[in-house]
């Protein structure tokens, strides 16, 4: 087995935790550390994960180039709190600069994606102070929208079980979602008060359409796994027992191919939708200019070789063979 290290959780969080919010002890007492692997675990390209850190709300773990990402408050159904918020802000900066890293899965620890924001400490704490409360509302929007949506990496969100309110936000910043058919959704703001607000309501109106969104956003009703599936919010469901060997079936196939590629095709994906089309039209070309300066591998010589000289494959049914030690 490969050797493994722990380090000091960041200062950032640190001050977090004196400063902001008290998550209870009970989440922390007896958990191993967070830990990350050394070059040993990591595959030919010799590029080790620098993801390292000892945090107390949220652990990653990295191995063979996939990092997953964990909620980690499983008594509080992994409710985020500032102290969450400000670790998940800490790693998802860390891994948005390490070349170790092509795929990142986030999910949550126990039976829960996310039961959504801490109403106590992210709400009633910060009640009356409004700067405060933007102070903990900012960190929470750098790391599910900024950060989240834009890592270069792709990600996928491993929904094991509760996901409710603001836990649609980091859902639906993920590239890409698979369900647990158990795993229970709910827009329940309403139930208590509030309306579905950050950027709850715009992005479950993109994934799941005008008429399933505005019915769940006006009701408050639950929804399983499968009719998640069906209005679009994730891409499949499947039993919660098959889950991880589906996801990491997903991460395998996503490992195969060109990580430069991946990157720009999500990237002018997600930033031409706000495009007319001649904006759109020179957008992507010029992200395809782009893609070509980017990629080490050059992919794009390498597939047109192999299919058009090399006849050995076809690229509707399957990607290029990448070259030995590919480095992107």
């Amino acid at each position: 087995m490969a050797s493994r290290r722990a380090v000091t959780a960041p200062r950032a969080a640190q001050k977090a935790s004196k400063t902001i919010s008290s998550p209870s002890s009970s989440v922390r007492r007896g958990e191993q550390p967070s830990r990350c692997p050394r070059a040993a675990d990591n595959d030919r390209t010799g590029k080790e994960s620098t993801v390292s850190e000892n945090y107390e709300c949220i652990s990653v773990d990295a191995v063979d180039r996939v990092a997953t990402v964990t909620l980690n408050r499983p008594d509080k159904r992994n409710a985020m709190s500032p102290q969450l918020n400000s670790e998940m802000r800490d790693a998802l900066t860390k891994i948005r600069y390490d070349d170790g890293i092509d795929l990142v899965v986030l999910t949550g620890a126990g039976d829960s994606f996310t039961a959504g924001m801490d109403l106590k400490e992210y709400f009633r704490e910060t009640e009356g102070d409004p700067t405060a409360f933007e102070r903990v509302r900012d960190v929470a929007w750098d790391w599910q929208y900024n950060i989240l949506r834009n890592l270069p990496q792709v990600t996928i969100a491993k929904v094991n079980g509760w996901c409710f309110g603001g836990g649609f936000t980091p859902l639906t910043s993920c590239d890409l979602a698979i369900s647990a058919d158990e795993a229970t959704y709910g827009l329940s703001e309403v139930n208590w008060g509030i309306i579905p607000a950050g950027l709850v309501t715009r992005d479950v109106a993109l994934a799941m359409g005008y008429r399933t969104a505005m019915y769940y956003i006006l009701t408050g009703e639950p929804f399983d796994g499968k009719r998640a599936a069906e209005v679009g919010l994730v891409n499949e469901s499947v039993p919660r027992a098959e889950l991880d060997e589906r996801v990491a079936e997903l991460s395998s196939h996503l490992k195969g191919l060109n990580p430069a590629v991946l990157r720009t095709a999500k990237e002018t994906y997600r930033h031409s939708l706000d495009m007319d089309y001649g904006q759109a039209w020179d957008y992507t070309a010029a992200k395809a200019l782009q893609l070509r300066a980017r990629d080490k591998e050059g992919g794009r010589r390498e597939g047109m070789s192999q299919f058009l000289d090399k006849k050995s494959f076809k690229p509707g049914l399957g990607a290029y063979a990448r070259p030995a030690g590919s480095d992107a």
